[in-house]
């Protein structure tokens, strides 16, 4: 394998723990959960209930009950966006929000006439929570924002916007999937009332996973009904929890395996992940400086980013670079517009997108010299 750089996609590689687990359950246990009283499915309901429980801990939630999974974090975002607005509703966001986020408000801004307001930001990703109570209205229901611009790496102030939003009595819903497991988070402390999240990110799970965590008793309408395996002759989707948004089968094994990633999380400690990933993110900046003609994006200060950095090189199109990586150098990033419009609008790279890596907990400094070095060579080859 060569040398990956795409973590903010998705990570790689996976705790072996992760795959042993995922290939134990599939070979030796199988069932479904919530479907059967014999001894594999109450096996598979224990360990659903086990991952909903960590889930819980690792982000200080009061209720396992109320952590629900999803397939990804654009399915929850889907789900809570569209069970929670209504028409006329007024919804405030950031501006720098991936499009899990932004299509659903704009498909409601034109199909149920809802009103949306973003919140100003400067080039390098910084919001100013003062100028999210500015756009407060009287209809003001909902506040969504990203933990952290998986384009910028900014982390965003959301304790102080989580705390205007209880002001206010608006809900507040915050978007981690660059943030969960790389990143402390704390639903209480950061006043969130409903924590989106993805598995398959930094929480070290598969592909096909996904949540949010209740943190509130806010009213969500389902976005779609089926078996829950409980309470079946009811001709209508239960309204008690986690049953009302777990309509079909749920992705057990993905769970599963989930489920060990957080434990691996939860034995290294959040606080030393973050600190692992700091010192790569911090001479990760330092190294990609010595690029001819470089132009690096976002605060380059790893207190104040996630391990998302993006960059673009004077006179070489980005394409041209990521592809040279692959092939020549067998070196994984990513490049474009890494499904966030509005945050290339506000760095100014609409037009030309951009490269970016994402440092994970599994890489190293080496892995950033070998990207520095291939950069050399290939700006060299240019004859800029």
């Amino acid at each position: 394998m060569g040398t990956y750089l795409d973590n903010a996609a998705t990570s790689y590689p996976k705790p072996n723990v992760v795959i042993n687990t995922i290939s134990n359950f599939m070979k030796n246990i199988g069932a479904t959960a919530g479907r059967g009283a014999y001894k594999s499915a109450i096996t598979a309901d224990r360990l659903i209930f086990d991952c909903r429980n960590n889930i819980c801990k690792l982000f200080n939630g009061k209720d396992p009950s109320k952590v629900i999974f999803t397939y990804n974090i654009t399915d929850s975002l889907n789900i809570l966006i569209n069970g929670i607005l209504n028409p006329g509703d007024h919804v405030i966001t950031s501006s720098l929000e991936h499009n899990s986020v932004w299509r659903p408000l704009k498909t409601l801004q034109r199909d149920k006439n809802i009103q949306i307001s973003q919140v100003p930001c400067t080039s390098k990703g910084i919001t100013n929570p003062k100028d999210v109570e500015k756009l407060i209205r009287e209809n003001t229901k909902f506040i969504v924002f990203t933990h952290a611009s998986n384009v910028l790496g900014t982390i965003q102030p959301i304790r102080e916007i989580g705390a205007l939003a209880k002001k206010h009595n608006i809900i507040f819903l915050v978007d981690s999937a660059q943030t969960a497991g790389a990143y402390p988070i704390d639903v209480q402390k950061d006043n969130i009332d409903i924590l989106a999240f993805t598995g398959h990110k930094s929480l070290f799970g598969p592909t096909g996973t996904g949540g949010f965590l209740l943190n509130c008793d806010t009213n969500i309408r389902p976005l779609k009904s089926g078996g829950t395996g409980e309470d079946s002759k009811n001709p209508y989707q239960p309204d008690f929890y986690p049953n009302k948004f777990e309509a079909g089968t749920l992705n057990v094994a993905g769970i599963v395996g989930l489920g060990e990633g957080i434990k691996y999380i939860s034995n290294l400690g959040v606080e030393n992940i973050r600190a692992k990933e700091d010192e790569v993110i911090e001479y990760a900046l330092k190294r990609l400086e010595e690029i001819p003609k470089i132009c690096i994006y976002g605060p380059k200060d790893p207190q104040k980013i996630v391990g998302v950095i993006s960059f673009n090189i004077k006179g070489i199109s980005g394409e041209e670079i990521a592809f040279k990586l692959d092939q020549e150098y067998d070196i994984m990033i990513r490049v474009g517009f890494h499904c966030a419009p509005t945050a290339h609008r506000i760095m100014g790279t609409y037009e030309i997108g951009a490269m970016r890596i994402g440092i994970g907990y599994f890489n190293t400094k080496k892995d950033i010299d070998i990207l520095t070095d291939a950069l050399k060579n290939i700006v060299k080859s240019y004859k800029l």
